[in-house]
């Protein structure tokens, strides 16, 4: 409900200050749609006014505001009905997760990322260098990338130069980051008690004896009973990160440049990377990006585009690549001692010292991961006007190249403890060392670990010609793409045939046609080809007698759309094919004893196979009001069909062989895009505030599910990625309430384990009484965000706030919510919260150091609302005065910034991040300072 009030209170703040804008200046208009162009890509630039396809268009200067590495972590919050989720890992690894519309197919929800209209990796760009990203969502959108384009598509657009004119410009960043929400575990005291506890429950012998349990509590005994805060022991608090950024452009009247420089550099969280001589074994991360934009007027009617991205990232990491947190989600306060007495790396039988996490972050060395790229388009224009008035032709060719290399340097150490074998009166009488690794020297391996070629080649044709009240622009094209990575049948060829026409009468009546012939190398012999035909419309009411002259209706436009996207989405390589794979039985030798290794028949083949396509419909309006109050408000339906789905369900297993896949799945996807900014100026302030909303439902409707004993269990209706399990209803408190209750086949259940809902009424627990227990862990159904900016006289302030809603978590994280497992840890939240006899209204089952069958079971119990609503980012900055600038007759700008990244988190789960709650690096946040220079 909290969240709901949000989004309702930042529409209704836009709503509630359009008088503000009315009285500030009526004369003050925002850029107008006629001024704004949509790229869709290939080359197609259009009046954003004309457009008939739902697209939404981010700036590019609204990406600089995280300090982000890349483009891809810049996007959260912007793009109507684009989501964007954040990931965990290390600085150089992190990349969230993109969603355009939700999730729409069982098969794959990826969307298609292009960099100037190329498939490309967002993460190589860098947020200075873009000009725009377009998100490409309806049929209409996505037509011209045939098979490809059947998720939404992202188009990153880069900046290009000017005709006759000089600029510099520089900028730079240095963040503080910090871990928000370190997870928090008991200490080794608190864990020798709970490992008792478990034991006893378990009905095993305890682990350690009261002398030893007072050994932890007084500490006395520190190499013999540590107590380790393995967290703070391996990382520090604080680390920095640097991103320079330096750009020239201009131009003559015959070429135009556009040349950026980038370098980024960040050392992570190790606490002490330099213990040893002539090497650091902190995680490391730096990039550097050249690119170079050109556009060359060769002749009158002759024109070439060449442009270059050459990037090389390196990172290093302790170890061969060693997982320092998910040591230190496994090792608990008890293990054994940082150190030994004697300098040796503390280890065990039952926690070896490659567990060790700061031995590992200071004593195994390090690898190092290179990442070389580059990537070149041409594109040759002529103008065929002397042909064809309106007529003109291109060539385009881009090559891409991306090697990724891995340098291991790693080297090993002993380890060892100590144990205590016999007591004395409360104190330690002899011990027995354990020693384990060898001593090594660094390892010297290297070797290429992938790499990947693109290559792409097209010829079109545009026609564009003005008749009275007549426009026309048509496209006919052909595409081709190589693509070819490392590994076994990684090879694709794909290519289009289109035709694109565009038409408009009288400027307020606009319609669209798209048809494309694709094919892929993927896809069986005879169903390579497919036939993708859009059609799209738009009518500009604003300019229509009859609300001409209403003077607070600057534009409003209608428009809908209709289309069939293909997808070469396939189950696996040659599943045309039958498939032979090893085994015993029916042998086809002359051995028929049963257990011979021979040819045995496999997955059949998928035989009448047809393409996986989506059925999208789309109806929209987009909205100038007030001069100032620009709106967009979209409802769409789609329909994914002959998705390919295993056909399990659909066969009796007694006929004895795998069954084939099939273009069986069927999944409907339906959603409301609301989207309103609203700019106004009074005086000398300015104000700018918006809001997105995204609300997406998808329904499997068919997915060849197996016919099932009872309604509970059939999943056929459900949402993709919906939870599914049992449904608990609290936990066992004695004997008598087991005695009393349904019976549980989830092994033997003891006071304290979870007790489940008879769902199917049959009189007992089983795997029969799953149901739906909550929403998608996958993607949210609702995406919203909401932005706040104002400046006084260049003194600014901007806040963009991001959320989610109707969105689920399950909670297996190991030792935090499933403690003690196979000699894990143990978090202080669950142990505070575990159920015991004189503690039975509890949070969690009983402690058990068993994998217990009956409560690590998905349930109601493990599921969490992952919904959260963040503050993705805060910005204060100055501009400092023109007139004072002036004098130096060098500077134009100077741009003075602090920032606050992810400072701000509201959610339900609370101990952990609801984006990252799993056994992996915490999230960062982080503190910029900054500089803007324009010479």
């Amino acid at each position: 409900m909290k969240i709901n009030k949000i989004i309702i209170s930042a529409f209704l703040v836009c709503v509630g200050l359009h008088g503000f804008a009315q009285k500030a200046n009526d004369n003050d208009k925002s850029q107008s749609y006629a001024d704004q162009t949509v790229n869709i890509g290939y080359d197609i630039n259009q009046p954003l006014e004309e457009s008939t396809s739902s697209v939404s268009i981010i700036k590019g200067e609204d990406l600089t505001k995280r300090s982000a590495k890349d483009v891809s972590n810049s996007l959260f919050g912007y793009g109507l009905g684009l989501m964007t989720l954040e990931n965990s890992g290390t600085y150089a690894s992190q990349e969230p997760t993109f969603y355009i519309r939700g999730l729409q197919s069982s098969s794959d929800n990826k969307p298609l990322i292009l960099v100037d209209g190329i498939e490309r990796d967002m993460s190589f760009i860098t947020p200075e260098e873009v000009k725009s990203v377009t998100i490409l969502k309806d049929a209409a959108a996505v037509a011209l990338y045939g098979y490809k384009g059947v998720n939404g598509a992202i188009n990153v657009v880069t900046k290009r130069g000017k005709y006759n004119s000089k600029e510099i410009q520089f900028s730079y960043d240095q963040s503080f980051n910090w871990q928000e929400r370190l997870p928090k575990f008991v200490n080794a005291y608190t864990y020798a008690n709970a490992i008792n506890e478990a034991l006893t429950n378990d009905g095993s012998s305890i682990r350690y004896s009261a002398d030893e349990l007072n050994a932890f509590k007084t500490e006395q005994y520190p190499y013999l009973y540590p107590n380790v805060n393995w967290i703070n022991s391996t990382f520090r608090d604080l680390c920095q990160s640097n991103r320079y950024n330096i750009i020239f452009r201009g131009g003559g009247s015959k070429l135009r440049y556009f040349t950026l420089f980038n370098l980024t550099s960040s050392d992570e969280f190790i606490a002490h990377p330099n213990m040893n001589s002539g090497y650091s074994t902190q995680d490391k991360y730096s990039k550097a990006n050249l690119r170079i934009n050109l556009d060359i007027d060769l002749t009158d009617k002759t024109s070439l585009v060449c442009d270059v991205l050459g990037t090389l990232n390196e990172s290093s990491t302790p170890g061969d690549n060693a997982n320092l947190w998910n040591m230190i989600y496994t090792i608990p306060a008890a293990a054994f001692p940082v150190k030994l007495q004697d300098n040796t790396w503390g280890g065990n039988a039952t926690w070896p010292g490659t567990s060790n996490p700061v031995a590992m972050s200071e004593a195994a060395a390090y690898a190092k991961a290179r990442t070389y790229s580059n990537f070149t388009d041409l594109i040759l224009k002529q103008d065929l006007s002397p042909i064809l008035k309106g007529l003109q032709g291109n060539i385009r060719m881009s090559y891409d190249n991306i090697s990724n290399l891995w340098e291991d340097h790693s080297k090993t150490f002993v380890y060892g403890s100590d144990a205590v074998t016999s007591w004395l009166n409360g104190t330690p009488a002899t011990t027995q060392r354990y020693t384990g690794g060898t001593t090594s020297g660094m390892n010297t391996s290297a070797g290429i670990t992938g790499w990947t070629r693109a290559f792409n080649l097209s010829g079109a044709f545009d026609y564009s010609r003005t008749f009275n009240v007549h426009k026309i622009y048509s496209q006919l094209k052909w595409d081709y793409e190589y693509r070819n990575s490392i590994g076994v049948n990684n090879t694709w060829y794909r290519q289009n045939v289109s035709m694109y026409t565009h038409y408009g009468y009288k400027d307020r009546y606009f319609g669209d046609v798209t048809m494309i012939a694709s094919e892929s190398s993927q896809l069986a012999p005879e169903h390579k080809w497919a036939f993708s035909p859009t059609v799209s419309a738009a009518w500009i009411l604003s300019k229509e007698n009859f609300l001409k002259d209403i003077s607070w209706v600057n534009f409003l436009k209608l428009r809908a759309s209709l289309g069939i996207i293909n997808s070469d989405r396939i189950p696996y390589d040659g599943y045309w094919q039958q498939a032979y794979v090893g085994g015993s039985y029916y042998p086809f030798d002359t051995n028929y004893s049963v257990g011979t290794t021979s040819w045995t028949l496999g997955q059949l083949a998928s035989l009448n196979s047809t393409h996986e396509k989506s059925y999208k419909y789309d109806v929209g309006i987009d909205a100038t009001l007030l001069h100032g109050l620009d709106m967009t408000i979209d409802a769409y339906y789609q329909r994914k069909k002959d998705i390919w789905v295993a056909s399990n369900g659909k066969y009796s297993t007694i006929l004895g062989f795998t069954p084939p896949y099939e273009n069986g799945g069927i999944v409907d996807d339906r959603g409301i895009e609301v989207g309103a900014n609203y700019s106004a100026k009074a005086g000398d302030v300015t104000l700018n505030i918006g809001a997105n909303f995204t609300w997406s439902k998808n329904k499997i409707v068919n997915m060849l599910e197996q016919p099932q004993m009872y309604p509970n269990l059939v999943q056929t209706g459900s949402s993709i990625g919906q939870v599914f399990g049992l449904k608990a209803i609290g936990f066992f408190k004695d004997q008598a309430d087991i005695n009393n209750s349904p019976t549980q086949s989830f092994g033997t259940v003891q006071p304290g384990d979870i007790k489940y809902k008879d769902v199917n009424g049959d009189g007992k627990i089983d795997g029969n009484d799953k149901t739906f227990i909550g929403y998608s862990t996958l993607a949210p159904e609702i995406y919203y965000s909401f932005h706040l900016g104002a400046e006084w006289k260049g003194l600014g302030f901007d806040a963009m706030f991001q959320g989610t809603g109707n969105y689920s978590a399950v909670l297996n994280t190991q030792s935090v919510y499933w403690p003690l497992i196979n000699n894990t840890n143990i978090s202080q939240y669950y142990y505070d919260n575990r159920w015991t006899p004189t503690h039975q209204n509890a949070k969690f089952p009983r402690l058990s150091a068993q994998s217990n069958t009956n409560n690590y079971q998905t349930s109601s119990l493990w599921v969490a609302d992952r919904s959260f609503l963040k503050l993705r980012t805060v910005e204060l900055y100055y501009k400092l005065p023109k007139a004072l600038l002036k004098n130096t007759k060098v500077i134009n700008n100077i741009k003075l910034y602090i920032r606050g990244i992810d400072l701000l988190c509201f959610d339900h789960i609370k101990i952990a991040d609801p984006e990252s709650y799993g056994a992996t690096n915490p999230l960062m946040r982080s503190a910029v300072a900054g500089i803007n220079l324009d010479f």
